[in-house]
């Protein structure tokens, strides 16, 4: 058995979960519930849970002021949020799982399913995300990526350019490394679009801070400073050169 702690201030949200798990996650054993930070602070010091269901605005405090709290981090969080646009974006850059209120059974099990097939490092994921959301006003400067069996924090400026594969995306790195990681060019292109990532054609997001020359003729290319050739898309090319012009 998977054993959970449910971490709510409104008795019916708790009762709600746990209902959604008893139903569609009988795996999930709930062994505790806390009403706020330090409720829960307090359950957390006497029980082991393998993965932690939190909410973020609590009355006594926040789900992050009860992590700040503990020495360390070893379960799994699944953050519980209302709709906000800053702190979801900083949950994208630290992939790290959240679910919005009211909870979605389909996403519930998404993030099950997610939980049970990767190993990670909680703590740097959440050392990121604090970062993201302490520092709100400058962009993220590091990025979690998925892999198939691991999660791995990168810096931004490091990736060269993005390359999409069905319904993964491959990442080239300014050190010559690749990874393939398990989520689609789209999310990264909407992630990464104020950090100088321009999507210069159906397959291929680029880090401008690499881009050398962009070459006119057939059909319109760039060249990278690796010497990498990215193709640009004839829709795409007025926007590339203004981009350039920008620059």
């Amino acid at each position: 058995m998977i054993k959970a702690i449910l971490i709510d201030d409104i008795e019916q949200a708790r009762n709600t979960l746990k209902r959604d798990l008893q139903e569609y996650a009988p795996e999930i054993e709930v062994i505790g519930e806390a009403s706020g930070v330090v409720e829960g602070a307090k359950l957390l010091r006497k029980v082991q849970p393998n993965i932690v269901f939190l909410d973020i605005q609590m009355q006594d405090g926040s789900g992050f002021d009860l992590l700040d709290m503990l020495p360390e981090i070893p379960f799994k969080i699944i953050f519980i949020t209302a709709s906000d646009a800053h702190a979801i974006k900083a949950f994208r850059y630290a992939a790290i799982d959240y679910l919005l209120k009211p909870v979605d059974p389909d996403e519930l099990m998404q993030a099950l399913a997610r939980f049970k097939e990767q190993q990670t490092d909680e703590q740097a994921k959440y050392k990121l995300l604090n970062d993201s959301l302490k520092n709100h006003n400058k962009p993220s400067e590091r990025l979690a990526l998925h892999s198939q069996d691991k999660i791995h924090i990168v810096s931004i400026v490091d990736i060269v350019r993005c390359e999409s594969s069905v319904n993964y995306t491959i990442f080239y790195f300014a050190d010559n490394k690749e990874m393939v990681v398990t989520k689609t060019l789209k999310e990264f292109e909407d992630l990464l679009s104020e950090q100088k990532f321009f999507r210069v054609h159906h397959s291929h997001l680029v880090n401008a801070r690499y881009i050398r020359e962009f070459v006119k003729s057939e059909g319109g290319h760039l060249i990278l400073q690796n010497g990498t050739m990215v193709p640009v898309s004839t829709r795409k090319r007025a926007e590339v050169i203004k981009m350039l012009d920008e620059l």
